[in-house]
């Protein structure tokens, strides 16, 4: 028993993280940074000489932070993308919403019978004309595929959670993006806006736009992690070239422009639920998409919008990689995918 034990707390602090898409590890810049605003603990709205101290932080973690991203529009802080989303939702000057069948749970909870786009089967969403507010992801979080966004005849607001810090912001008039996928904290991030005078004002902080005390610790922390982030995309690349080289498995999306960060995988005959089990068991930290829903037991609405059939979809799981991710951490998932896969076969023999 003691030898069991032990074995399991050998395992426990030898974990492979492989869940970059939910949420990465905060850099140490990005703490750092924090620790820097915690000591700022003024109000930024405030008028007096530690307020204003605290504002000066603030705006300047905001134009780093627009400078990084290349954006010349506005900049809104939020609590993260969910939020930043919300509020264009809400608030965008446009009559109608239209969504893609394959975006995330924190659009369709807020539009739910908003009309849809068409998406084929490689995932890729076929938009046309649309005079209302366009909604959709510039990466989904659960296959990686990456949608060829531009602004068309009415607005566009794309979700960028995952592809922000990572490839070029699309051409669209609101993007959501949130620092905890990319380095930053949890709990922080930003509705960017190419004109004001597209979204309805509501009053408060972030220049009338979102009511609320400043998360200026997160904001510094948030601005730290851009700032830190590396040119990684051809590394992280090389190492899914890598990982989909070694494993038996159906590639979801396979033949679709994928950010390399990200990739999803079916293995014929072994429940997602099953896989993660023994994943975790053996010291490795995947999911079955996305995190908000990979506890839910629920079919992939993203998966069965690609017309992969539930059966199918239920056994398909999603890795995805970060800068500190090597080649030996892809030869170990690679090991422990083909002995759960091996198992799978010998009971069905």
């Amino acid at each position: 028993m003691q030898r069991a034990w032990n074995d399991w707390r050998s395992k426990l602090t030898e974990r492979l993280y492989l869940d970059h898409a939910a949420t990465t590890p905060v850099l140490e810049q990005a703490r750092a940074a924090m620790a820097d605003g915690l000591a700022r603990w003024a109000n930024p709205s405030s008028p007096h000489a530690e307020g204003r101290a605290a504002r000066a932080a603030l705006e300047e973690a905001r134009a780093r932070i627009v400078e990084a991203l290349g954006w010349t529009g506005a900049l809104i802080f939020t609590s993260g993308a969910s939020e930043a989303l919300a509020i264009a939702l809400a608030r965008a000057k446009a009559a109608t919403h239209r969504v893609s069948p394959v975006e995330h749970d924190a659009v369709l909870r807020v539009v739910p019978d908003a009309a849809r786009f068409a998406v084929d089967e490689r995932g890729i969403v076929e938009r046309g004309a649309y005079e209302g507010l366009s909604v959709i992801q510039h990466v989904n979080n659960e296959t990686g595929v990456i949608q060829p966004l531009e602004r068309g005849q009415g607005l566009l607001l794309a979700d960028c959670a995952q592809s922000a810090g990572k490839l070029p912001l699309p051409d669209a008039d609101f993007i959501a993006i949130s620092a905890h996928k990319l380095g930053g904290p949890p709990g922080i991030g930003a509705l960017l806006v190419r004109d004001l005078a597209t979204l309805q004002p509501s009053g408060g902080q972030e220049q009338g736009y979102r009511a609320g005390t400043e998360n200026l610790p997160a904001i510094l922390g948030f601005a730290a992690a851009l700032d830190a982030r590396g040119a990684w995309m051809d590394r992280a690349a090389e190492l899914r070239r890598r990982l989909e080289n070694a494993i038996a498995a159906e590639v979801i999306a396979v033949s679709s422009p994928r950010i390399p960060t990200i990739g999803a995988y079916r293995m014929p005959g072994v429940a997602a639920t099953a896989q993660l089990i023994q994943f975790d068991m053996a010291g490795i930290a995947v999911s079955a998409g996305s995190a908000c829903s990979s506890g839910s037991m629920k079919p992939s609405h993203v998966l069965a919008a690609m017309g992969m059939p539930e059966a199918a979809a239920r056994e398909a799981i999603r890795v995805s990689f970060g800068p500190q991710t090597s080649a030996a951490d892809i030869d170990r998932f690679a090991g422990e995918w083909s002995r759960i896969a091996e198992r799978a076969r010998a009971r069905a023999a």
